[in-house]
């Protein structure tokens, strides 16, 4: 298996007006957990070893201040700040102690297309959550991907490749699907009108878990904006929902694992039959709401991260 210089998607920085209501929704209903709090931020974790998954800070509109990445090692994490300004970002900060509650080593940058991006190594981690006592667990383990949209896929593509060592899995006609470990991708590059911000896709332990998870969302009064269905690209399960800030959050599962062998498709092999949008066949179209949703939330002013708000 390739080494890459970046071992994970580790975190996801989404800036509200309201974190502690916001908090009340990730907490009772999307069911991750507090692992800490700093000042009016709020560190929210999954079941895995992470130490946080998603934070909450105080923004006036809701918007993505950053994406953070786990580097291999101390050297990587370094070369990557050097290759930023060639690929045409603009680094923030080199290598410095990171503010988060994980704390490690960080940099931050500004990509080719203005969202800020972290890349972390030796932060802390934390024990993982024992199961419950329910037949299917339905908590968030981690985040598994972020799909970002981009008015130029190829640039974007060509950045994550270059600049922090990404590899292409897949490329349908409107999305390119780039990995950084077995997961058949950890960034998902959707073509858009905006830059900004489409969705961030958190890891269930299997398929009926996103069934239970999904019900209890519809409990809660947030119906499915799209699925339940079985994606092509990635083959995993799915099923979307849009937050209460307006944030597009996907519960997923059965990620497609690869390796090197794994030959990457075009777009002439991701198209469905008429009517349909997903492997199964019983997906309906996703909602207007959801489309909407998924091009309104852009990424905020940065700086915001170099005046040191890090997620």
């Amino acid at each position: 298996m390739t080494n890459f210089p970046i071992t994970a998607l580790r975190s996801v920085a989404f800036g509200l007006p309201d974190p502690a209501s916001a908090e009340s929704f990730y907490v009772s209903v999307w069911k991750l957990e507090v692992s800490a709090r700093i000042g009016g931020a709020i560190y929210l974790r999954g079941t895995g070893t992470d130490h946080h998954l998603l934070s909450l800070l105080l923004h006036p509109e809701p918007a993505v201040l950053s994406m953070t990445f786990r580097a291999a090692s101390a050297e990587v994490l370094a070369q990557i700040a050097d290759r930023v300004p060639p690929g045409g970002g603009r680094l923030l900060h080199g290598p410095r102690p990171s503010l988060d509650p994980a704390a490690g080593t960080a940099i931050a940058f500004i990509d080719n297309q203005d969202r800020v991006v972290r890349v972390v190594h030796g932060d802390r981690t934390l024990p993982a959550l024992l199961p419950t006592s329910e037949r299917h667990d339905s908590r968030p383990e981690r985040l598994t991907h972020i799909n970002i949209n981009s008015c130029d896929v190829e640039a974007a593509r060509e950045f994550f490749e270059t600049v922090l060592g990404f590899r292409m899995s897949d490329r349908s006609a409107q999305m390119a699907f780039v990995r950084t470990n077995h997961d058949h991708h950890s960034v998902v590059i959707a073509t858009a009108p905006v830059n900004g911000f489409n969705h961030a896709a958190f890891l269930l332990p299997t398929w009926e878990s996103v069934m239970v998870g999904s019900g209890r969302l519809i409990d809660a009064g947030f119906g499915i904006a799209w699925g339940v269905g079985r994606h092509g690209p990635g083959d995993n399960v799915f099923a979307y929902f849009i937050g209460p800030d307006g944030f597009v959050i996907e519960y997923t599962a059965e990620v497609l694992q690869v390796d090197d062998s794994y030959r990457a498709r075009g777009p002439q092999n991701w198209a469905w039959p008429p009517g349909r949008v997903d492997q199964w066949g019983i997906a309906p179209p996703k909602t207007d709401a959801c489309k909407h949703a998924q091009l309104a939330i852009l990424y905020a002013a940065t700086e915001r991260v170099a005046a040191g708000h890090e997620g």
